[in-house]
């Protein structure tokens, strides 16, 4: 027939037919290697050749589709997204991504996807990164087929407040895309409408997104940060403005939604000029080069412009609604000077170029702003509003400058002025009974003094008379009173310490305001958790009165003073106010971690838990701002306690202790607190599940203990070490048999860091107390006495030995012997003498073992011992070679028969 047909046409078909013939054969050739090849190797043990494999058939079938874009082959592709190691997958999701690439070859890939979408999806949460980021672009692509349902895509959106960034931002690119940008939807529903890539469309499609997160606030500014590199609707400052401001009849926003807009212009306010709104794992500080400054600054300078005119229009709709009011302050911090919706509007200025209002002849504007704040800050009451109105009223008064900063400065000191009068009035309804004034004109004071020194020296004497007279106020207000005493009177030293020229007016003043205030924290330390026990608000009076007792003190220590014209400025407090001090603090460390949890969204609890009572503490151990013999071992006694995060603390601490000299005296008496908390315990009750609690606290803080001698530190620390065991076994035996429980909860773990000549004088020493005492009278009395020795004697046994042992003793750094002997186990004419030969080999390679284990701790041995384990070693060697000559002459003697 061809031929028939070259004739007809003139044609040549040879090369054709030649060429066809080569596509048969690469085909045959191709299929010989997937099925004598591929189909072997791609399940090999060894990662990288499953990797060229997947990445070989990927090529096969956009190379020749005709022969493998089918089931049969694309099967293996799907099945590699679950293999073990990170590169075959992201091969194999690679491969798919090129796959699908091409729209002729989606028709063809309908079952497969039907089959494997599922695990595609689970990818997007894959391990590895880099896997789970390419797997977020392969959905993006089934996404643009159409080939999954919008119902499949919930987990994905999960991972929009995942931990790796690189997650986030690919699944808030997918997010846009799909849900904003609505890129994959049918041409015939995007050409829909001219407005639908607007921002006004977009920024609604977002708010559609947020309002999912509208009780999470955090988590809608994950979701924004996600988004907010793809979507310019982000950067429209006055289109957002706009929707605020409803100027556009068209769209309605709900409170929610206002609320979410105002958390979305704030975050990204934060974005365009470089900080970050969300935590990163990566906490060094970021840096950024030239170009980069000079975007943020442009776009500090569209913010300003945009917000000039309209930040007061907005902080007026917004003023009533604490949700708003921190966002809308804070941005103009990042306006160019030179959280919730008021919170979030607040902040905003922080970010603007006060600059710009003398260029543009915006005086007015921002006189009404630097208003609306003042009012905004004595309308609200919560931390959140009340800090961001601090935060952008400081940022106008010093930023701004000339006219601006003098209007600033007079608005700040009529704040001040006004905040006075209010706290005076209040404090006269507190006697009538109402306090609400009160609580909420303090929180004010004490935001503003956390930031600058605010005169209060006539209403200082007023709070400590508010003090005095009303002993049954309100916890929470006696905490604020406390709290501005404080700071007034660290204020008023600061500037005595950084004046030139101090009169003794000035002098005897702080002191009288230092002194006030001591005796008012003295008077509750007693109190908060007494009167009202169970009461978390108790509590955090209680934690209060802890951490400002413990920063006066600090503040006001002796060595800060010392050889100094203000040296009667020093203090240090007595034993008896110490104690009260730390049985208040221990109080609050033993407050259950669900009492805790039950608080956590109260205002001001971070400042108020265990750990902000263990700092407090610690730190006045580590500045001496007391004596260390009687508060150090106290709180070393707590170590890992009470978690994981007041462990930490402590660990730290006992890190800076160990640079001193008696640092072994603070163990041994850290060691004795908690064992006394054990007798106690044994004292008050007989369940054994309650003693035996305390017990095993005692031997973990010696387990801590002992540890933090780990390698060199054994060497460096040895007469500490020994020192410790000594004072330990002293006080077991000051009243035996009742104390000998120190020895087994506490004084044996630190045996084991000690080397072999001082275990045995410890050894010695322990059984010389025993020398005329019958302690078979009492044999649970002195059962911890008795496994304390069998300790010792183990540990010497396994190292040296003792002089009744000396045939079986072995130390030095132990080899482990072949049992040699043991091959006459397949000797016809072993005898049962040569069989207990054996055995008892035997039981020296389990003791062998065991020195094994011993192995670390003898390596910090002197070199002297090596050499003395030497040459013991070689004798032992010796008398045992001779021993089993011995054996084997018995052997022959026995199996030759008598000679003639």
């Amino acid at each position: 027939m061809l031929k028939i047909r070259n004739e007809q046409k003139g044609l040549v078909w040879s090369p054709l037919i030649k060429g066809y013939d080569k596509i048969l054969v690469l085909e045959e050739m191709m299929r010989k290697i997937f099925s004598g090849l591929f189909v072997h190797r791609y399940r090999d043990i060894d990662p990288n050749i499953r990797t060229s494999c997947i990445e070989s058939l990927g090529v096969w079938v956009l190379s020749y589709p005709s022969l493998f874009l089918q089931d049969l082959y694309l099967k293996y592709l799907g099945w590699t997204l679950n293999d073990k190691n990170a590169g075959v997958r992201k091969a194999s999701v690679h491969a798919l991504q090129k796959l699908y690439d091409a729209d002729d070859n989606v028709p063809t890939l309908g079952l497969f996807t039907e089959r494997f979408s599922n695990r595609m999806i689970e990818l997007a949460d894959d391990s590895d990164v880099s896997v789970a980021v390419c797997a977020i672009g392969l959905v993006k692509q089934l996404l643009r087929h159409q080939l999954l349902p919008d119902d499949d895509l919930g987990p994905l959106y999960d991972l929009l407040i995942d931990d790796p960034a690189e997650v986030r931002r690919a699944i808030g690119e997918l997010v846009y895309d799909h849900l904003i940008a609505q890129k994959f939807n049918s041409p015939q529903s995007s050409s829909r409408g001219s407005d639908s890539g607007s921002s006004e469309v977009h920024l609604s499609r977002m708010l559609q997104i947020l309002r999912e997160f509208s009780a999470e606030p955090i988590l809608s500014i994950y979701v924004i940060d996600d988004v907010w590199e793809y979507m310019k609707a982000m950067k429209d400052w006055k289109c957002i403005i706009s929707m605020l401001l409803d100027e556009n009849p068209l769209i309605e926003l709900t409170d929610d939604d206002a609320t979410n807009l105002v958390r979305l212009l704030s975050a990204s306010v934060r974005k365009a000029v470089g900080e970050r709104i969300v935590p990163a794992s990566d906490t060094r500080k970021q840096y950024y080069n030239k170009a980069q400054k000079e975007i943020f600054e442009n776009n500090r300078r569209h913010i300003t412009i945009a917000m000039m005119k309209n930040y007061p229009l907005l902080l007026r709709k917004f003023m009533a609604d604490k949700a708003k009011v921190p966002s809308l302050v804070e941005i103009i911090v990042h306006m160019n000077l030179g959280k919730a919706k008021v919170p979030s509007l607040v902040e905003i200025i922080v970010h603007m170029n006060l600059g710009l209002y003398s260029l543009k002849r915006q005086e007015n504007n921002f006189k009404n702003v630097l208003q609306l704040m003042k009012q905004a800050f004595l309308k609200h009451g919560d931390k959140e509003a009340l800090r961001s109105c601090v935060k952008a009223i400081k940022f106008c008064s010093t930023e701004s400058q000339g006219e601006l900063k003098d209007y600033a400065l007079n608005k700040l000191k009529n704040l001040e002025d006004e905040l006075n009068d209010k706290l005076k009035s209040a404090m006269k309804e507190a006697a009538d009974g109402d306090e609400y004034s009160l609580l909420v004109n303090l929180k004010r004071l004490y935001e503003l003094q956390l930031s600058w020194s605010v005169p209060i020296e006539s209403l200082y004497e007023d709070i400590v008379k508010v003090l005095h007279s009303f002993r049954n106020v309100d916890d929470e207000v006696v905490s604020f009173l406390l709290l501005n005493m404080y700071l007034h009177v660290a204020w008023t030293l600061q500037s005595i310490v950084n004046s030139e020229t101090v009169s003794e007016a000035s002098l005897t003043s702080l002191l009288s305001k230092r002194n006030s205030l001591f005796e008012e924290l003295e008077y509750f330390l007693g109190t908060p958790s007494e009167d009202k026990e169970g009461s978390k608000c108790g509590n955090q009076l209680a934690c209060r009165v802890c951490i400002i007792l413990a920063e006066a003190w600090c503040l006001f220590r002796k060595a800060n003073f010392s050889s100094t014209k203000l040296e009667h400025l020093g203090y240090c407090p007595d034993t008896s106010v110490l104690q009260r001090f730390w049985k208040l603090c221990e109080q609050q460390l033993n407050i259950s971690d669900e009492t805790e949890d039950d608080d956590t969204k109260k205002e001001y609890i971070e400042e108020t838990n265990r750990d902000a009572v263990m700092i407090a503490s610690a730190k006045l151990v580590v500045s001496n701002a007391v004596p260390k013999e009687y508060l150090t071992p106290e709180i070393i006694s707590h170590f890992g306690m009470h978690g994981t995060s007041v462990a930490e603390i402590v660990k730290h601490l006992i890190t800076v202790i160990k640079k001193n000299d008696d640092f072994p005296n603070i163990f041994i008496e850290a060691l004795k607190r908690a064992y006394d908390r054990h007798l106690v315990d044994l004292s008050k009750s007989d369940d054994k599940s309650f003693t035996s609690k305390s017990f095993l606290e005692c031997k973990d803080l010696a387990t801590r203990l002992s540890g933090t001698f780990m390698g060199a530190a054994r060497n460096k620390h040895k007469s500490d070490i020994l020192k410790i065991v000594r004072d330990g076994i002293e006080y077991a035996f000051l009243d035996a048999p009742k104390q000998l429980s120190f020895l087994e909860g506490t004084v044996v773990h630190f045996v084991p860091k000690l080397p072999v000549i001082d275990t045995l004088e410890i050894l010695k020493d322990v059984q010389s107390r025993t020398e005329n005492v019958n302690t078979d009278e009492d044999p649970s009395g002195w059962r911890p006495y008795h496994t304390f020795v069998d300790s010792l004697r183990e540990k010497y046994v396994k190292n040296e030995g003792l002089p009744d042992e000396k045939e079986r003793r072995r130390s030095g750094r132990p080899r482990k012997r072949r049992n040699i002997e043991g091959k006459r186990l397949f000797d016809e004419e072993s005898s049962s003498e040569e069989e207990d030969s054996i055995s008892g080999s035997d039981r020296e390679d389990a003791h062998d073992e065991e020195e094994k284990q011993e192995e670390e701790e003898e390596e910090e041995a002197p070199l002297i011992h090596s050499i003395r384990s030497s040459s013991k070693l070689r004798s032992l060697k010796l008398s045992r070679d001779e021993n089993k000559g011995q054996r084997k002459g018995v052997s022959a003697s026995r199996t030759s028969g008598p000679s003639s």
